[in-house]
C-alpha cells in the first residue's frame, strides 16, 4: 500500500509549508538549522513542534492531516497527475460532453467561463460561439481568459493568403499537423483562431491530441518515448523580408515530461521548422528518428484526426503545448484573426475559479 511506503519524519516538506495565511507564502527561513519534534504517536492528524525560532517565539504546534501528507509525498505525486486531462481521438471527442460557450453568457457569467476552462483543461481545445466577426470582439473574448502574448507577429493579428510573411500559414496550401512557435525557447501556450470571412471551399482545421499520441508511444514502446523526452533538438525560423527580419531558435525535446511521474506537459512538434539535428550524438540519431517516426505514425492515424470547419462567430482556443493543428488547402478569400495567450495566466484564471490546473 502507498501508506506503508511513506517515510516520516517529513522535515523538508513541513518546513517548506510554514506559511503566512493571508498570502500563503513561506514565512520561515528553511536554510537555518531547525529541529522538529514529533509530539504525538497517533497517525491522524500528525503534529510537529518546532524548536528554535522557525515558527516564532510562541512555540505553537502545527498539525497536518494524514491525507495531506499522503497527497504531498513523493509517492503520492508519482501516482497523481499535475493537471486533469481526458486523452481523445476523433470519435471519443465527438461523443464527449464538451459543449461550446456562448458569447453573451461567456462575457458576463463566471460559471460559463468556468465550464469553458474545464473543457479546455480536459481536452486542450474549447470553443466560444456567436462572437461578433471582428478583430475587436475576438480580442475581448480572449481577454476574458488571459493576457495576450505579443510576439514578432504582433499582438492581435489578422491575415489572408497574401504571402505577406515568411510562413506557410500565409498561403492557401494545406498545412500538416504541428505546434506553433517551436522555435521559441518557450513556445506560446495558447493559440486563438477566428475565421472572419471565407468566400470559397476547403480550409477545414485539423486537430490532433498530442498527449494521446504520446501515450500510445509510451504504451507500445517505452524506450522510444524515453528518447523523445530526453533528447533536445533545435527548431529554427528565419525570415528575411523587406518589412520583417527575424531569426528564432528554440531548443528542447519533442516531449517535455515531469520527471517524477513521466507525465507529458508539452509537445514540441513541427516538421516545417525542425532544424539540422546537431545536438544528438551519432549513435543516438537513428534511434531518435525511429522514435520520431513512431510518434508521427500516431499523430497521422486517421482515427486521431478531428476536422472542424471554422466560421464567422466561432472562436477556437487551442492548447499549443498539447493539441496539434493543421489545415486543408482552400480556395477563395479566407481571412483569419487571432493571437497567442500567456499560458500561466490561463491556468491562473482556472485556479481562481476553483479548478485544478
Amino acid at each position: 500500500m502507498l501508506l506503508r511506503r511513506i517515510r516520516l519524519p517529513w522535515f523538508s516538506v513541513l518546513k517548506a509549508q510554514v506559511t503566512i495565511p493571508a498570502r500563503l507564502q513561506r514565512s520561515c527561513e528553511t536554510l537555518k538549522s531547525n529541529r522538529w519534534l514529533h509530539t504525538t504517536p497517533h497517525p491522524s492528524p500528525c503534529s510537529w513542534k518546532a524548536r528554535g525560532d522557525c515558527l516564532g517565539p510562541d512555540g505553537h504546534i502545527t498539525q497536518y492531516k494524514l491525507d495531506w501528507l499522503v497527497q504531498n509525498s513523493y509517492e503520492g505525486q508519482k501516482h497523481s497527475a499535475m493537471q486533469p486531462r481526458n486523452l481523445w481521438n476523433a470519435s471519443s471527442y465527438t461523443h464527449a460532453d464538451a459543449r461550446s460557450a456562448r458569447w453573451e453568457k461567456f462575457m458576463s457569467c463566471d460559471q460559463e467561463l468556468k465550464l469553458f476552462l474545464n473543457n479546455f483543461l480536459l481536452y486542450g481545445i474549447a470553443f466560444v460561439e456567436d462572437v461578433p466577426a471582428t478583430v475587436e470582439a475576438t480580442e475581448l473574448v480572449t481577454q476574458r481568459v488571459s493576457l495576450i502574448r505579443e510576439t514578432m507577429y504582433g499582438r492581435m493579428w489578422s491575415f489572408t493568403s497574401d504571402y505577406s510573411r515568411g510562413d506557410t500559414a500565409y498561403t492557401k496550401l494545406a498545412l500538416d499537423r504541428h505546434t506553433d512557435t517551436a522555435y521559441f525557447q518557450e513556445p506560446c501556450g495558447i493559440q486563438v483562431f477566428h475565421c472572419l470571412r471565407h468566400e470559397g471551399t476547403g480550409g477545414r482545421t485539423l486537430l490532433v491530441d498530442g498527449f494521446h499520441a504520446a501515450d500510445q508511444v509510451l504504451q507500445k514502446s517505452p524506450e522510444l518515448f524515453a528518447i523523445l523526452s530526453q533528447v533536445p533538438i533545435k527548431h529554427e525560423y528565419i525570415e528575411n523580408l523587406s518589412d520583417h527580419c527575424n531569426h528564432m531558435i528554440g531548443i528542447g525535446p519533442v516531449l517535455n515530461v515531469y520527471p517524477w511521474n513521466n507525465e507529458v506537459y508539452m509537445i514540441r512538434y513541427n516538421n516545417y521548422d525542425r532544424a539540422v539535428i546537431n545536438t544528438v550524438s551519432q549513435d543516438v540519431v537513428q534511434r531518435w528518428y525511429r522514435a520520431h517516426r513512431a510518434l508521427t505514425s500516431e499523430l497521422r492515424n486517421p482515427e486521431n484526426e478531428l476536422w472542424v470547419k471554422l466560421k464567422p462567430g466561432k472562436v477556437i482556443f487551442i492548447d499549443n503545448w498539447r493539441v496539434l493543428h493543421g489545415r486543408e488547402s482552400f480556395t477563395g478569400l479566407r481571412q483569419l484573426c487571432g493571437c497567442y495567450l500567456t499560458r500561466d495566466d490561463v491556468l491562473n484564471t482556472a485556479r481562481s475559479l476553483g479548478l485544478k490546473a
